[in-house]
């Protein structure tokens, strides 16, 4: 039998003074976690872009329950995103989206 598969919500701040494009912004991720932790590891994570805010610098990623720590590991390794500089900060986690908004709004 399968088992579930358990999620967890990051909320990232994006800390740079340049805007990127979704696309720019995940590559940078994925990339990140790859460096780290090799494709196997990375394709463990299950990431995905739920939520993504150029103007207002913020994000939020899915990934899954396991493998939290290793794209938070991963996620405060970027420091630059197409030769800009810039630093991500998770603001929040949780297991739901509804959640992870109500925490921010707090």
């Amino acid at each position: 039998m399968l088992k579930k598969v358990r999620r967890r919500y990051l909320a990232l701040k994006i800390d740079s003074l340049e805007t990127f494009e979704a696309k720019e912004f995940m590559d940078a991720v994925w990339n990140a976690v790859l460096k780290l932790y090799g494709e196997y590891g990375a394709s463990k994570t299950g990431l995905r872009l739920i939520n993504y805010n150029a103007n207002g610098k913020t994000a939020v990623i899915r990934t899954a329950h396991e493998t939290l720590t290793m794209v938070r590991a991963a996620v405060a390794t970027i420091t630059q995103i197409n030769n800009k500089p810039v630093a991500l900060h998770v603001v929040a986690v949780s297991g739901t989206i509804k959640a992870l908004y109500k925490k921010l709004k707090t």
